[in-house]
């Protein structure tokens, strides 16, 4: 009901039609799947999450897979990169230990990530995303932002009738699932979307938000990590309701500018745009050991083409690094960064790999006495500008310059003859029993 006692006319999450009055089915297909809200056709921004994306893209190639439990990752040492709804009920996890997630779900089949395949399909979305709204914001291969303010001319319909007929296109022209969430900024558009996984359709309204957030945990608020959420609960902050409690001015001079940010999301909040084509926060490549390494010479080699990974994805999409982080994962799976800016961005594997090298060396120096081992090493850039900026002429480094022609020279052999032509010794395979 609306503040006037008129029942709220509902949306039919499979067709789109409008359901008048209190019905429980659509008039038009007979649908049990409505979405009611006062405010649903005021509201225009978005937040659209692909269901289990890796894993129900295994699932539209394979449909014997429909009914078991999927899971894409690694080998026995590896971890989870996605699982399907299935395997999720058994207690697996993104990011798990790929021999926990066994151990929880025998059964499980358990699929290599292909990325080229997934990245594809994330295009397809995209495409049909932009159809919709040019503003549309990517924030993973499989997620984004969307304003659909002021399209209801465009589409005939208000943003929420656009948003259902987009996810029947994603459903019938992709073959996978996706899940809405729509409010009035992406703070909450963000969160609505988890609400009702998977193939959701879930609204927070500006009337209801205070009560909604309230009870919550301060966990909820983006940006809030495991450590930040520790201190707060240590300053008994455990509820956005009691985060609410708290005056501005004192959550600045504890928390400094996530104070601030963490006042105004506790109020509902957000002055963030949906910006189309941001660019990527980093990029980066990891992988997983068969055995745990601890000496520099294999680990060297294994960071190496994780290197050459991470540069041509910069050139693909356009970009240069400004900073290099090495990832490294200990036995008992605790995380190490290093991280050094670049005096210039850059794009080469080379230049990369040096640095990356460097804060590995450092690394195992500071581990020498306690003999820590590492299932996992990764490399990655971030701080990202411009391909123009990449690599000037360094004096301090005069034979930069060959080393990025000779680059220059693979990359053309590889683009012609395919990525293996050409490899540089140190992309041999590594020898673990060397260890």
């Amino acid at each position: 009901m609306n503040a006037n006692g008129i029942p709220t006319p509902g949306l039919c999450r499979d067709c789109g039609a409008l359901v008048p009055g209190e019905g429980r089915r659509c008039t038009a297909c007979r649908s049990a799947r409505l979405v009611r809200h006062v405010e649903l056709h005021r509201l225009g921004i978005a937040h659209i999450d692909c269901d289990a994306f890796y894993a129900s893209v295994e699932k539209r190639d394979n449909p014997a897979l429909a009914d078991k439990p999927v899971i894409v990752g690694g080998g026995q040492r590896g971890v989870v990169s996605a699982c399907c709804y299935i395997a999720r009920m058994y207690g697996v996890r993104s990011a798990m230990p790929m021999f926990k997630a066994l151990s929880a779900c025998p059964d499980a089949v358990v699929i290599p990530p292909n990325m080229k395949k997934y990245s594809a399909v994330g295009r397809q979305v995209a495409a049909l995303m932009e159809e919709a709204t040019p503003l549309v914001e990517r924030l993973s291969i499989d997620e984004a932002f969307l304003d659909l303010t002021g399209t209801e001319a465009l589409h005939g319909g208000s943003p929420a009738r656009t948003l259902v007929k987009l996810v029947r296109r994603i459903e019938r022209e992709v073959g996978i699932t996706a899940s809405v969430g729509l409010s009035y900024n992406k703070f909450l558009a963000k969160i609505a979307s988890d609400l009702d996984k998977p193939r959701g359709f879930a609204v927070i309204g500006r009337a209801e938000v205070l009560d909604f957030l309230g009870p919550r945990s301060v966990g909820l608020i983006w940006g809030v990590g495991k450590a930040l959420q520790q201190k707060l609960e240590a300053d008994g902050i455990r509820t956005i309701a009691q985060l609410r409690e708290v005056p501005d001015i004192l959550l600045a001079k504890r928390y400094g500018a996530m104070g601030l940010r963490l006042a105004k999301f506790a109020r509902g909040e957000d002055s963030r745009v949906v910006t189309p084509n941001a660019p990527p926060k980093s990029v980066s490549a990891e992988t997983t050991f068969n055995t745990d390494l601890n000496q520099m010479d294999p680990l060297e080699r294994a960071l190496w083409p994780l290197c050459e990974t991470v540069a041509r994805r910069l050139k693909a999409d356009g970009y240069a690094g400004g900073s290099v982080t090495l990832k490294l994962k200990t036995s008992d799976f605790r995380l190490r960064t290093r991280t050094r800016r670049l005096p210039s961005p850059t794009l080469l594997a080379d230049r990369i790999f040096r640095l990356g090298r460097d804060l590995l060396a450092e690394e195992l120096a500071e581990e020498k006495e306690s003999g820590t081992r590492f299932r996992l090493i990764g490399i990655g850039c971030a701080d990202l500008r411009d391909l123009a900026d990449a690599d000037p002429p360094d004096l301090l480094d005069p034979g930069l310059a060959r080393r990025a022609k000779v680059e220059q020279a693979m990359d053309a052999v590889r683009a012609k003859l395919g990525a293996d032509a050409i490899l540089k010794g140190r992309s041999l395979p590594i020898d673990e029993d060397e260890n």
